[in-house]
């Protein structure tokens, strides 16, 4: 008789086209524009997309030339990057066109009271902000990320990259959901994935395209994606593709989008607690974001080492100071060799933790096209890419020596 014991976990990805996203990459445009020109810049630019409207306002300190022309420049460039440029075949009606876009420009000066904390006169970061962040990693995959929010983003990645190359078949606001099965509550806890049991695609069409088709050839970019044949079978998993029926109109147009709205994307999937704030539209001496950055990067090191099959590590700050208030270590019970209680005071001991210590450690004020630019962390994940300076397993020697 078959075993038909279940025990499912989902996450969900979107791609730069979604709304939220675009509203993040265009913020995160303006981070390192500020920043490419004065590596002190201190920014928080919020921004919303509705309709044919872009309103970017917040706090910004600089001594870069960029105004407010500049700014309403970088956000259409933003947007034509993303794919929105005015080349598919839908009509101004279905999704957004550049050259219909309003930007409205409310960017204020930030607080003399958060520089006087920030910049310390001892050369020292102060945290630009109170708050909480949580690292997380996992021995799932091989970038060390929870099985279902890999997937996923490996799954949108293939729809988005299509849909940039066939503008005449797809559009590029799509999401994608990957359902793990792990067969037992204990096989979650261990880290243990059985198989892939729901995909979930949704990708606007053109109107011609009929829905038959559409299902017909997203199955074809799933099973061409490069999933896990140990994990994904063609024939066993559940797939909607387009699951109403009719996806063509898109965009801000349909949907409005908000920098900050997707968290649960940008880092684990729900596999892991997040911390209060986003990361998208901020300098490095926002904790929030830098202080994701550190304790992905201490979790990642702890669980490639094998001191844990998973870890959260959680870092809090007080506004204007410069060293952690909290450093906790949690594995779930899932540690090697040495305790939670040990792994937390290594942590502390051997790593400062301050804006600056991350900043210089990942190079968090030096944005570039030969490094890395926020704008591309903001489309494709704050954590869990190889390629960012935080996802270096650099110090590995160092965590090993405590087994």
């Amino acid at each position: 008789m078959q075993n038909k014991t279940q025990y499912l976990f989902t996450s969900e990805v979107v791609s730069p086209g979604h709304p939220d996203k675009c509203a993040d990459i265009i913020a995160d445009s303006i981070v390192d524009a500020l920043i490419i020109e004065d590596s002190n810049s201190r920014v928080a630019s919020e921004v919303f997309v509705a309709g044919k409207n872009v309103i970017i306002g917040g706090e910004v300190a600089t001594n870069s030339k960029i105004g407010t022309q500049d700014f309403k420049q970088i956000a259409k460039d933003a947007l034509i990057k993303i794919g929105y440029d005015g080349k598919s075949a839908f009509t101004r009606a279905q999704c957004l066109y550049p050259d219909d876009v309003k930007v409205q420009v409310l960017l204020n000066q930030q607080s003399a009271d958060i520089n006087q904390g920030v910049d310390q006169e001892n050369g020292e970061i102060g945290a630009g902000d109170q708050g909480i962040m949580f690292g997380f990693a996992v021995n799932e995959t091989a970038d060390f990320m929870p099985s279902a929010i890999t997937y996923a983003r490996m799954l949108c990645d293939k729809v988005y990259n299509y849909a940039l190359s066939h503008n005449q078949k797809l559009g590029i606001d799509i999401k994608t959901q990957v359902t793990m099965d792990y067969g037992t509550k204990e096989n979650f806890e261990n880290c243990l994935p059985q198989k892939i049991h729901t995909i979930v695609v949704s990708a606007p069409s053109v109107e011609d395209m009929n829905i038959n088709e559409v299902r017909e050839l997203i199955k074809g970019l799933i099973d061409d994606t490069g999933l896990p044949p140990r994990l994904y079978d063609p024939n066993d998993t559940v797939i909607h593709i387009n699951p109403t029926g009719r996806y063509v109109n898109h965009s801000s147009l349909h949907d409005s989008g908000l920098t900050g709205r997707k968290l649960i994307v940008d880092s684990f999937g729900g596999y892991s607690p997040i911390g209060g704030g986003a990361q998208s539209s901020k300098d490095y001496t926002k904790v929030d974001r830098s202080g994701l950055y550190a304790a992905r990067w201490i979790a990642k090191h702890i669980v490639a080492s094998e001191l844990a099959k998973k870890c959260s590590v959680q870092l809090s700050y007080a506004i204007g100071v410069a060293k952690p208030v909290s450093v906790s270590v949690d594995t779930f019970g899932t540690y090697s060799s040495v305790s939670d209680d040990v792994l937390s005071s290594f942590v502390m001991d051997n790593f400062s933790l301050t804006p600056l210590w991350i900043t210089k450690k990942f190079g968090l004020d030096k944005p570039s096209r030969e490094t890395f630019l926020y704008a591309d962390v903001a489309a494709r994940g704050q954590v869990g890419q190889s390629d960012y300076p935080w996802e270096k397993l650099d110090s590995l020697e160092l965590f090993e020596s405590l087994k």
